[in-house]
Parts: C-alpha cells; structure tokens; sequence
C-alpha cells in the first residue's frame, strides 16, 4: 500500500498554516507543517504574492499527492471575510498551479473530523493534533488548524481512495 500525502492549509493573510500528513490505510503520520508570514505592512497584492509563493514552495518541495484547504468562514466582518477569501484563493491557485485537486471543508466539518464536536475551539483542535500525531511537536495553532484540515481530508477518503487509484 503506497502512503496518500496530504497537504492541509489554513488560509490566512497575516498567517497562513500550512500541514503534511502521509495517510497509508489507516495509519495517519506527520511529515511537516509550518506558517507562512507575510510581512504586514506591505501592500494586499505582495502579501497574497508571498502566500502564493510560500505555498508553492512547500508543494514544490514535497509533492503531496492531494491537498485540502479550510473554507472562509462568513462573519460580521465583510472586509475581513474578503481579505481571507483572497488568501483561500491564492490557496487554490498554488495548488492547482502544481496539478492537484482540491478539497474544501467547513471549519465546523474540520473540526467534528479531528475533535468529535463542531464547536470545537483552538485549543482542543491544537490538543488533538498533538495527540493525533505525536511526532509533530510543539505546533501553533494556524499550523494545528493546517494539520487538522489534512486529517479531515484523510478522515473523509481522500480523492484517490474514493476513486480506488493508489498510484
């Protein structure tokens, strides 16, 4: 059985989490995980560049075979619900760039995947990544939420097991 290496992303303009898990039946490991920070004082368009950018370096780095990304989650907020729907879309466009499909999930989905409830905060997404995948060590939250979203993926089958194509 060849190991599935997912790749989750927390959309973020100020922090963008970013996770590697390898999922090979049921057997769920850490590869890597970061945060990419753009600079904040620099214009929108050169922040979304370094996302893009970032992004794309780590899937140039480690070629995962899927990715996964966290949908916008709408608030009262339009301005910022816009500014994190353009880092989503730079998310997507990185990783399309690269050839992958992508899956998309609602936080509340995310978070029943790898905590059992949908109302799930932070610190317990943090606490059972951690415990999930012991080897990651010490993980900040944007990157928990990254891993987190990575699991929800390898939770919900993943492209190629759904499609039966392990290659």
């Amino acid at each position: 059985m060849t190991a599935i290496l997912i790749l989750g992303v927390d959309p973020g303009l100020n922090k963008c989490g970013w996770g590697l898990v390898a999922s090979e039946g049921s057997r769920l490991s850490h590869v890597a995980h970061g945060v990419i920070k753009p600079v904040q004082t620099q214009q929108l368009a050169s922040r979304l560049h370094d996302v893009f950018e970032g992004l794309s370096e780590v899937i140039e780095r480690y070629q995962p075979h899927e990715a996964a990304v966290e949908e916008t989650f709408v608030n009262s907020n339009a301005r910022a619900a816009l500014v994190l729907g353009q880092a989503r879309g730079v998310a997507l466009a990185a990783a399309a760039r690269r050839g992958l499909v992508v899956a998309e999930y609602a936080p509340t989905t995310i978070k029943k995947a790898v905590v059992g409830s949908g109302a799930a905060d932070k610190t317990q997404i943090s606490f059972m990544v951690q415990r999930l995948l012991p080897t990651a060590g010490p993980v900040t939250a944007d990157a928990a939420d990254a891993l987190g979203v990575a699991l929800c993926h390898a939770a919900h089958g993943g492209f190629r097991r759904r499609a039966g194509n392990r290659s």
